[in-house]
């Protein structure tokens, strides 16, 4: 529960503090003093949004600072450690939001910096706050159908996440098959290009860098005379017919030439035999241009024996790789890579056509396990509305509403949905005599504030939250229907904190704890303070609520009996009321 609140520079608010504890909480005050500004102060500490509006003029930032009291083995509490935060000594923990005027925000929680999304983590499990724009939401049938379940507990949680957990199946499913048959037209030309390119590629067997191969052996095989004349007559400069010469003039081959070199320069040698290197030298190159010779007439063999025909032969192979290489290339690797992994592209399209089926076949198993979900749920619903309708009218008869009856209608959508296969309508007949009207149609505003209310009583006995703040709630409300809230204020108040902002004295009599919010200006500024009320005057500010006038001897008797009626009711047997001390502590009477 929230032991106080201190806020400094929020709106009209320069600076006050907020004293809380257990119990019915009653916040009232002249309007414009600043009532709003404690709701927007919880909504700080929850991680709502912050704004540069909600500074005080002239104020450099506005700081709010509350005080929780946890439970240590509370889930609030280990997500609070989770965040780093620590419980004091006394189990409590500090959570602080700073905005400045320039809208920058800040949050600690246990004087730890933390993001403002921790606090609002945080918040739901630790306040809930109603307010008028709550009523208005109720009328929806998603609000109905989220109170419905709420009291329905575990079991229909549990029956609800098993809804979810199979329609978000179902989606998955749906998804990947919607994918695939959306692309089944591209895979089927795929598949069709794959079997082409097979059907062209594997009979043609192409290798690496055969067409470059190819392109050499035609070059040559289309000069072939040239190669013959060319070799054959370099082959007869070396080793040919003396009595051709070089260039057909005679003087010998080069063979026959050097063979003379040779013998001259032996003969020298016995002479001087300094030229017995050059006899050397010049036998060298008389091996090497023999061995050349041999090398030149086996070249011009090999070319008597090449054909015309193998190069027809070439030429129709090259002409097959690049009209695959145009078709499937651009180069004679990629045709071959093609002709690689075409098998198992097309093997993996097949398969899509496999998953198609198999998708279809877990569609229909997911339809029938999201319909039996739907239906153990709609089981439970139904189960679950006839107990809350009874529950919820039994307090509207307390609410000042006698003939008053709700009641929950559960019919079948067109189709199932991550909430189930339900439409939940709550039905309002007020009096006697009128049909049930949906609450978004029928209700009044008064009426919608007694069944929020009603709802809040009976969702009280399966709820976690350990704080129900009421934001005018009543509005529209008065005479006993008003102090019939008031009871169930008081009575809810047994189970839960509650805080009740109201302008209703019938409500703000019922109160373990009152707090005004009194305004003042000095002309230029506005500054509201908060204090607790008891005693004299408690009794002058519910006679103001009732006339508009404290200082009314009519309107402080009436107070004191109001007063005196709601202690009364405190005392009565199986109430629970809540005695505050001196330093605005409470216990439990």
């Amino acid at each position: 529960m929230i032991l106080d609140i201190d806020i400094s520079g929020l709106g009209v608010i320069e600076r006050a503090e907020l004293p809380l504890g257990p119990g019915f909480t009653a916040i009232t005050g002249e309007t414009g003093a600043g009532k709003t500004m404690i709701v927007t102060a919880l909504g700080l500490l929850r991680g709502g949004r912050a704004s540069a509006d909600a500074v005080r003029s002239g104020a450099s930032k506005a700081v709010v600072e509350g005080r929780w009291q946890l439970d240590s083995d509370s889930p609030a509490a280990r997500l609070a450690a989770d965040a780093g935060a620590e419980l004091d000594e006394n189990d409590e923990l500090l959570v602080a939001r700073q905005v400045s005027a320039e809208g920058r925000s800040r949050a600690w929680l246990g004087g730890r910096g933390v993001p403002a999304s921790i606090l609002a983590d945080l918040g739901e499990r630790l306040v809930v706050v109603h307010g008028q724009s709550d009523q208005w939401r109720l009328r929806s049938e998603g609000a109905q159908r989220a109170a419905l379940d709420a009291f329905g507990g575990a079991e229909l949680r549990t029956a609800r996440s098993a809804v979810r957990d199979a329609h978000i199946r179902r989606g998955e499913l749906r998804s990947e098959l919607q994918t695939l048959s959306d692309a089944e037209a591209e895979r089927e030309l795929e598949a069709a290009r794959l079997r082409r390119a097979l059907a062209d590629i594997e009979p043609a067997e192409p290798q690496p860098g055969e067409d470059v191969t190819l392109l050499a052996r035609i070059e040559r095989l289309s000069n072939l005379e040239a190669l013959r004349r060319d070799v054959g007559q370099a082959h007869e400069l070396l080793a040919g017919d003396s009595s051709a010469g070089f260039g057909g003039e005679g003087g010998g081959s080069s063979t026959e030439l050097l063979s003379q070199v040779r013998s001259l320069i032996d003969s020298a040698t016995s002479s001087d035999p300094a030229l017995g290197e050059l006899g050397q030298a010049a036998a060298d190159i008389s091996f090497a241009i023999d061995e050349l010779g041999l090398r030149l007439a086996g070249y011009l063999d090999g070319l008597e024996a090449e054909g015309s025909g193998e190069l027809a032969q070439l030429n129709d192979r090259l002409t097959l790789l690049t009209s695959l290489t145009r078709t499937y290339g651009p180069t004679l690797d990629d045709v071959i890579e093609l002709g690689s992994q075409a098998g198992m592209q097309l093997l993996e399209l097949e398969n899509d056509s496999t998953r198609i089926q198999e998708l279809e076949t877990q569609i229909a198993e997911a339809e029938e396990t999201l319909a039996a979900a739907a239906s153990r749920l709609t089981e439970l619903r139904t189960a679950t509305a006839s107990v809350l309708e009874g529950r919820v009218t039994k307090e509207l008869h307390a609410l000042a509403m006698p003939a008053a009856q709700l009641t929950v209608e559960i019919s079948s959508l067109d189709e199932i949905a991550a909430h189930g296969g339900d439409r939940v309508a709550f039905m309002l007949r007020p009096h006697p005599g009128t049909e049930p009207t949906p609450l978004g149609k029928g209700a009044s505003g008064g009426e919608l504030s007694r069944v929020m209310l009603a709802l809040e009583v009976v969702l009280a006995d399966v709820s976690s939250v350990p704080t129900l703040v009421f934001d005018e709630v009543d509005a529209g409300v008065g005479g006993s229907a008003a102090i019939e809230i008031g009871r169930r204020l008081q009575r809810l108040s047994a189970n839960a904190q509650v805080i009740v902002v109201t302008h209703l004295a019938q409500v703000a009599a019922f109160s373990d704890n009152h707090i005004s919010i009194e305004k003042s200006s000095d002309g230029q500024f506005t500054t509201s303070s908060i204090r607790r009320i008891s005693g004299a005057d408690r009794t002058q500010e519910i006679a103001r609520l009732l006339s508009g006038l404290s200082d009314s001897e009519t309107g402080n008797a009436h107070a004191e009996e109001l007063l005196e009626l709601a202690a009364a009711n405190r005392a009565a047997p199986g109430s629970v009321g809540h005695d505050a001390g001196a330093d605005g502590s409470r216990s439990v009477v």
